[in-house]
């Protein structure tokens, strides 16, 4: 249970590669005594919460760091010239296939049906032909994570219940209105935050595209926190800043862990669940 009567909601936002940072605040939140009662994600947050949902303790946080650490982008978005040729061939609409991420939650998640898991959990993906926000807490939990990460282009469709689905932060990146109309009273969202300091513009295609999308879902949750805070007391821990790591590299996950571990310990030795704030590292700003 939470720390008060309150029902409270972690909620996971995506961030490619920078979903690692939520790992560290999630440490840090679970040492410091808080509990929750429900957990809500989408795109690479889909991976935090889904797994938190199955093991909502110290333990189960150790281990999902460690799986992190481990992660490299040729594992899970394997991306070569040859890929790129055979794509062209074969007219398929997406670079990789989704083979690598499969198997990493398949060998890593400890439950198979999203109301197995111990905590009640919501996988938000985006309808691809209406783009509609869909909210998945019942069926198959790795082709719900699947759908919810499935970058447009990037990793195909999920079919999924009649529907053809892609990443949820297309719908609904840092799905706070989910927690909302599930009763969450008080929510603490664990934003990725964005590469707010990097020196030149990235030179991937797919880099730059991720590195966008990451700025979007900054404003986004700006939006959402100004509309639903009425509604429910927001907590947002601050993402880290300065930050030059590109949500496309993920060879620095380890540092980024515990770089956030080290931020949210001073955040809420400092009070920071006191008082619901606007971390002012969200908002546009230049280093």
């Amino acid at each position: 249970m939470s720390a008060n009567s309150d029902k409270t909601a972690f909620v996971f936002a995506g961030g490619g590669s920078l979903g690692a940072v939520e790992v560290g605040m999630l440490r840090e939140l679970l040492a410091h005594g808080e509990r929750a009662d429900l957990v809500v994600g989408a795109s690479a947050g889909a991976i935090n919460a889904a797994y938190f949902a199955g093991r909502p303790d110290a333990a189960g946080v150790a281990t999902l760091a460690e799986i992190w650490g481990q992660i490299r982008r040729r594992d899970i978005m394997p991306l070569t010239m040859l890929g790129l040729f055979r794509m062209i061939l074969s007219r398929r609409q997406h670079l990789v296939e989704s083979i690598g991420l499969c198997n990493l939650l398949r060998r890593n998640l400890p439950f198979t049906q999203l109301e197995d898991a111990q905590l009640p959990l919501s996988v938000v993906a985006t309808d691809l032909l209406s783009g509609d926000e869909v909210v998945l807490n019942r069926g198959p939990v790795v082709e719900a994570v699947l759908a919810s990460a499935a970058i447009p282009g990037v990793f195909p469709p999920v079919e999924l219940n009649g529907h053809q689905l892609i990443d949820g932060g297309v719908a609904n990146n840092t799905p706070v209105s989910v927690a909302v109309r599930l009763g969450a009273q008080r929510i603490i969202v664990l934003p990725a935050g964005f590469a707010c300091a990097l020196q030149h513009p990235p030179r991937n295609v797919i880099a730059q595209a991720m590195h966008a999308l990451t700025l979007l879902i900054a404003r986004q949750l700006v939006n959402d926190i100004r509309a639903y805070s009425p509604q429910a007391a927001i907590h947002v821990i601050p993402p880290l800043c300065p930050l030059n790591t590109s949500p496309y590299d993920y060879s620095q996950c380890g540092r980024l862990i515990e770089l956030a571990a080290e931020r949210t310990r001073l955040w809420l030795h400092d009070g920071g669940l006191e008082t619901p704030t606007l971390p002012s590292s969200l908002l546009e700003h230049h280093h």
